[in-house]
């Protein structure tokens, strides 16, 4: 069985492909001038890594490397050191704090970005260590999201609390809370609906929301996770400065980085709007949600 660094080094295999491919491209000639730096530009920002992440790797790689023959293999593995230089300050471990209970971590993100997916990952890691959770369906507009949360509550034993279709989200956080306390329940994950097209709506839903939990938890909630879909690119830095508009993110989790040729995307976000990355997912089963690690995602993402 394949572990997560081989399951990363397939799921990163379109981006890496794209990137090795590109860069095999340009470096047929030994040397690396100032038209190969531009291309390898190019090349950077076409895997979505951003324009500013791009200047500072290309800005350190010709320091060291202009007018210096190089192999491609050479190329490589200098861009993954320039590359994993900016998203290891990413790289941290979600902390579950059992000194009071329950630990109540609030998902956001837009529709579609695998957040009701993560809970049930996250939340059946977390059952296996032993913690009793809970979840509540807080996004009472979409009758699937909270049908896909139950399903995942059934699969791990874990219980469900749901309203009526469109009932007020932030009494059913109150209430689903007041239950998991009753319960003595260890963490309790609240899914949140992610409807960014009215901006203004979702802060208001998301505000209400954090008032009505910190009436009975005055200090939650203890972790506040963004779920990020990498297959949307740019769109994807996008929505991570936007919902830290909207509420105070802790950390990232970034899902289906096996869907797209987009995994230069966290190299994006890492250094132009830089959070903690918990967890990244590169496909639809449990053990395809770990925990980042800088270095891995470095080489993969280069193919090495």
């Amino acid at each position: 069985m394949a572990n997560f660094f081989q399951k990363l080094g397939f799921g990163l295999k379109k981006s890496s492909n794209k990137l090795t491919n590109g860069i095999s491209g340009i470096f047929t000639k030994k040397k690396v001038d100032s038209q190969t730096l531009e291309d390898l530009s190019d090349v950077l920002i076409s895997s979505d890594m951003g324009v500013k992440a791009t200047m500072k790797i290309i800005d350190s790689f010709s320091k060291r490397r202009l007018d210096k023959e190089l192999s491609t293999e050479d190329i490589k593995k200098e861009l993954a050191v320039e590359i994993e230089k900016i998203i290891a300050p990413c790289e941290k471990k979600l902390e579950i704090k059992t000194d009071s209970k329950p630990q109540i971590i609030l998902m956001v993100g837009v529709n579609g970005a695998g957040k009701t997916t993560t809970i049930g990952k996250l939340a059946a890691k977390l059952k296996q260590q032993g913690k009793q959770i809970s979840f509540i369906a807080g996004d009472t507009f979409r009758a699937a999201a909270v049908e896909q949360l139950s399903v995942w509550g059934e699969r791990n034993k874990i219980r469900v609390f749901k309203g009526a279709d469109g009932c007020d989200s932030a009494g059913l956080c109150y209430d689903g809370i007041t239950e998991a306390i009753r319960q003595k329940d260890d963490v309790v994950f609240i899914d949140t609906a992610g409807r960014l097209q009215n901006k203004t709506g979702l802060m208001d839903e998301l505000k209400k929301i954090i008032r009505v939990i910190q009436k009975i938890i005055p200090e939650a909630p203890h972790q506040t996770l963004l779920t990020i879909d990498a297959t949307t690119g740019q769109n994807a830095l996008e929505q991570v400065k936007t919902f830290k508009q909207i509420c105070n993110i802790d950390g990232l989790v970034i899902t289906k980085l096996d869907g797209s040729a987009k995994g230069g995307i966290l190299v994006a976000i890492a250094e132009e709007a830089p959070l903690p990355v918990y967890f990244i997912g590169i496909g639809e089963g449990i053990e395809d949600l770990d925990e980042f690690k800088a270095s891995d995602y470095a080489l993969n993402l280069l193919g090495l």
